[in-house]
């Protein structure tokens, strides 16, 4: 019995050894597999901008130019355009937010229940000095309205053409106020619940106007008093003194004079 007591100590003692290295064999390889997904995951770094590159172009394909993005063209309000709206009163007493406008079945609608308002339209995306205007409107509302084409509009004023329902026109100047330039009637204009189409072509000094197709016998009307030269282009839909105002703007053409 003395001698099998350190026979079995011994066996005993390599046996815990064993134990011991067994369980770090096992330690170690559960450490092993993070290195390898760290290798995989930094070699695949490299491929990812050449993923991107066909995938941000195909994001941004080549677009088709719109109606209203280039210097010549024809606003058939089948949408919003966005152009700059603002209203200015020629009285205290009316409320310029009254003078509302939507977009229906392609035409743009202003609805003006306040007298002397002033609505303008305006397109602020590119300038023009010698440029044509064309508009073609319809009134469904009072007779007492007033339509206007606007050329060269800039911080130094600007030319507007108005055309009143009663068939009477006026050439202004607006430079600190509305200065008269020229003004007469035509039998061209339809008056009443009528479609007309209005042409305003501002070519150096010269300002021409055409109402329904027909060249007033004023036109073209050499103007070197203010001199403008060069700005935006737009119109206006105006109540005076009967309301309320109904204007349907079926369209409006900006081309070379």
């Amino acid at each position: 019995m003395k001698i099998f007591r350190p026979l079995i100590f011994i066996a005993s003692l390599i046996l815990a050894v064993s134990l011991a290295c067994s369980v770090n064999l096992t330690d170690e390889p559960t450490a092993v597999p993070q290195q390898p997904v760290d290798t995989t995951a930094q070699p695949a770094q490299p491929i990812q901008p050449q993923q991107d590159v066909p995938a941000t172009e195909e994001a941004q394909p080549i677009q088709p130019v719109s109606p209203s993005s280039g210097p010549f063209f024809t606003e058939e309000f089948d949408s919003d355009p966005q152009w700059y709206y603002e209203v200015i009163k020629g009285t205290d007493s009316s409320d310029a937010e009254k003078a509302t406008y939507k977009f229906e079945s392609g035409r743009m609608i202003f609805d003006i229940p306040d007298p002397e308002l002033y609505a303008y339209y305006m397109f602020k995306g590119d300038t023009y000095e010698n440029v044509r205007l064309d508009i073609k409107v319809e009134n469904r509302g009072v007779n007492s309205q007033q339509v206007s084409l606007v050329c060269r509009e800039s911080d130094e004023g600007w030319y507007e053409l108005s055309i009143q329902s009663d068939g009477t026109w006026i050439l202004w100047a607006v430079q600190n106020g509305y200065n008269l330039v020229t003004n007469g009637g035509s039998t061209a204009i339809k008056q009443g619940k009528e479609v007309n189409e209005y042409t305003m072509i501002c070519d150096d000094n010269q300002i021409s106007f055409f109402f329904n197709g027909v060249e007033h016998k004023s036109s073209p009307f050499t103007e070197r008093k203010y001199a403008l030269k060069r700005g935006n282009v737009g119109f206006s839909i105006s109540s005076l003194r009967a309301v309320p105002v109904k204007v349907e703007v079926d369209w409006f053409k900006i081309s070379e004079p």
